[in-house]
């Protein structure tokens, strides 16, 4: 019977849209991340009868035909990045971007990482780096007699040294832009790697080329909504257990046909 492998591709899709759902939940409270959404597409079709057949010698038309869908499948986890919540800290450090852009990571491997998450720290020889230790690129370096760094909207930085009466510009923040920021690949640790569906990183200093404004002291909150993944969550299951039912029920009818005695 259709119905059983019908209802379990049902069920196996809605097995992998709570896991995507779960995993924005899990996240509610990681800097910079951006939710996701499962897309899902209908199966082939199984044509018992063709749309626009003849159906007789007297060139009459089937109108509608018959079809029988074959089920669901996961087209797509689709990345959300609308803009999340800023939040102030108050750390020197912190840096959110308030429109487009990622920051740039060199990787131990020596490829270039990106993110949204700007809670930086300085590492033992006064560079900024994330909190695996990964430098900021291109590289920035604070005076260890610094007494304060200042971080302008455009991204340059400055550090006041003690007995010295004008800040000094230590470096330059870049960030990379991408005409298809859904097709970055997630590596964890908040981190994307360039794809072939992201396209080339576009690299610019913020408030230029349409790229965002620094924030010095905020880090971006996630864009996860509790209420609307909650929900989504609900009716996730109730299509789950829908499906599981139409298997059951396919069972009974099954049954029911072995018990018929000839």
């Amino acid at each position: 019977m259709q119905a059983l492998r019908t209802a379990a591709t049902g069920m196996s899709a809605q097995q992998m849209n709570v896991e995507v759902i779960s995993n924005n939940i899990a996240n509610m409270n990681t800097i910079g991340f951006k939710r996701q959404r499962a897309e899902f597409q209908d199966l082939l079709y199984q044509s018992i009868e063709r749309a626009g057949a003849q159906s007789s010698d007297q060139g009459t038309i089937v109108p509608t035909g018959v079809q029988v869908g074959g089920g669901v499948k996961t087209g797509s986890v689709y990345r959300i990045t609308q803009q999340g919540s800023l939040i102030n800290t108050g750390n020197t450090f912190d840096l959110a971007i308030e429109g487009r852009g990622y920051f740039q990571i060199l990787l131990p491997t020596g490829e270039t990482a990106y993110t949204r998450a700007g809670n930086l720290s300085r590492n033992q020889e006064g560079q900024l780096v994330t909190d695996d230790g990964y430098l900021l690129q291109p590289p920035i370096t604070i005076p260890t007699d610094a007494t304060d760094v200042a971080i302008s909207k455009t991204g340059i930085v400055q550090a006041l040294r003690d007995g010295v009466a004008e800040p000094e510009v230590v470096g330059q923040i870049e960030l990379a832009a991408f005409l298809n920021e859904s097709g970055l690949e997630a590596q964890g640790d908040n981190l994307f790697l360039e794809s072939a569906a992201s396209g080339p990183p576009q690299i610019s200093t913020p408030m230029l080329n349409g790229l965002g404004k620094m924030l010095q002291g905020y880090t971006e909150s996630s864009n996860v909504d509790a209420v609307s993944e909650v929900t989504a969550l609900i009716v996730a299951q109730r299509a789950y257990e829908m499906n599981s039912k139409v298997i059951t029920a396919a069972d009974e009818m099954l049954q029911a046909a072995n018990a018929v005695k000839s």
